[in-house]
């Protein structure tokens, strides 16, 4: 027997979700190319289908509730299984010119998405599909790989990105109104902003500037890396983000690197692409491509 029960569209938990990761409608509709006001319908239609609210708003953006974290959690599972599905059936009678890659959001969103416009220019008879809910059987399927981590996944080539070059920031209003950092244990008077779900932790920044007794007064855990360094920007507390990241924050003077402080990480981005298989063409293309973009960075974003 079906089911009567009416259930959310795809759309609207891409919608969901996204907005979790940007924490506001405005980034949301801009990362999936729709308007603030299809967005906030998707948003409406889903929480009154729920009954309760998903997201609350706080100084830092909009926040998931408890409903909401529910919602995000299922429907990055869905998500997921749907790309799954279209991608092995797209794999039946896929081209020698088309490539499907795996994507962290935090890095499709700031680095490869501003980039990729020269690479569709200059290669237009490639396609490139890029999946950003994959679970690990879709993520071994793929091309290639981005991932976070010390680079040593086995029956991979392991291609460095960038990302071990970590920099303490944080708004430079905020850090002047609380007397600034002038050593690395200052940072024990501020509010730290963490991403629970990444190494890059405040106890290996003490380790690394030999703090003992850390003990800072408040640390602030965010399920998203996009909602770390957005609460940074906002004045809210200072953060451990990879320079490379961050790069255009940082010449704008919208984060500011007090002191130059950070710490070299054992953790970073890598394109990972599977031994187990031959490379396609259009796959070297890329590779090519995107190790020349990794290039042009300045040492000290790397």
């Amino acid at each position: 027997m079906v089911s009567a029960r009416i259930y959310p569209s795809t759309r609207a938990l891409q919608v969901v979700v996204t907005i979790a990761e940007h924490g506001s409608t405005t980034a949301c509709a801009k990362a999936l190319n729709m308007t603030q006001s299809a967005v906030s319908k998707q948003l409406l239609a889903l929480e009154q289908l729920a009954g309760l609210p998903l997201f609350i708003r706080t100084p830092y953006g909009l926040s998931t509730t408890e409903a909401g974290r529910i919602y995000v959690t299922e429907a990055r599972a869905a998500l997921g299984a749907m790309e799954n599905a279209v991608l092995r059936v797209a794999a039946l009678g896929s081209s020698p010119n088309a490539i499907k890659l795996h994507i962290l959001p935090i890095m499709g969103d700031r680095w490869v998405i501003p980039r990729f416009a020269g690479f569709a220019e200059a290669h237009p008879e490639i396609d490139v599909e890029l999946s950003t809910f994959a679970n690990n059987e879709l993520i071994n399927q793929a091309d290639a790989a981005f991932r976070f981590g010390e680079g040593d996944w086995p029956g991979q080539s392991n291609h460095y990105l960038f990302g071990q070059n970590v920099a303490l920031v944080g708004a430079p209003h905020f850090i002047a109104r609380l007397g600034g950092v002038d050593r690395p244990d200052d940072i024990q008077k501020f509010p730290l902003l963490d991403h629970k779900h990444t190494p890059l932790r405040w106890g290996e920044f003490a380790d690394a500037h030999a703090i003992s007794d850390f003990t800072p007064e408040r640390i602030t855990h965010f399920g998203f890396y996009a909602l770390v360094i957005r609460a940074a920007i906002a004045g809210q507390g200072l953060a451990l983000v990879p320079r490379g990241l961050i790069a255009d924050e940082l010449e704008s003077g919208k984060l500011a690197n007090p002191k130059g402080f950070g710490f070299v990480s054992r953790h970073a981005y890598w394109l990972t692409c599977p031994l187990d298989r031959p490379q396609r063409p259009a796959m070297r293309v890329f590779l090519d491509w995107l190790l020349h973009e990794v290039s042009l960075m300045p040492a000290e974003y790397r």
